[in-house]
C-alpha cells in the first residue's frame, strides 16, 4: 500500500480541475470547474492587496455581489466552496493569512 509521498498522481476527469489544501499538503481533490473557477475569480476580486487584509466573514460577505446567479443561486453552497478556494489559494501562494485574531486573508 503506498504511502502519501509515493503515491502518483490521479488524472483529473474532464469538468474538474484539482484542488490543494493548506493544511493537508500534497493532498489533490477534484472539484467542478466552473464552480470552483466562478469562486477564484471572486474571491481575487474582493481581497486587499495587502496587509492587514480582511476578516473571513468580510470576505464571504462581499463574495456573493461576485458569484453568477446560475452556479450559486441565493449563495447557495457558496460557505463550502468559500473554504475549499481560500485553502487552495493559499497552498498555491496566491493568498497569504496574518497570525492575528481573528484571521485576516490578503493576496500574496
Amino acid at each position: 500500500m503506498a504511502n502519501a509521498k509515493t503515491r502518483k498522481a490521479r488524472a483529473v476527469p474532464a469538468g474538474k480541475i484539482g484542488i490543494e489544501n493548506v493544511i493537508r499538503p500534497g493532498r489533490v481533490r477534484p472539484v467542478d470547474a466552473e464552480m470552483y473557477t466562478a469562486m477564484k475569480r471572486a474571491y481575487l476580486k474582493v481581497l486587499p492587496a495587502k496587509p492587514p487584509g480582511a476578516t473571513i466573514a468580510d470576505v464571504r460577505s462581499r463574495l456573493l455581489a461576485y458569484l453568477p446567479e446560475t452556479l450559486y443561486p441565493g449563495g447557495a453552497k457558496a460557505g463550502w466552496w468559500a473554504k475549499a478556494v481560500q485553502l487552495d489559494l493559499e497552498a498555491k501562494g496566491l493568498v497569504a493569512r496574518t497570525r492575528t485574531t481573528p484571521l485576516r486573508l490578503y493576496k500574496a
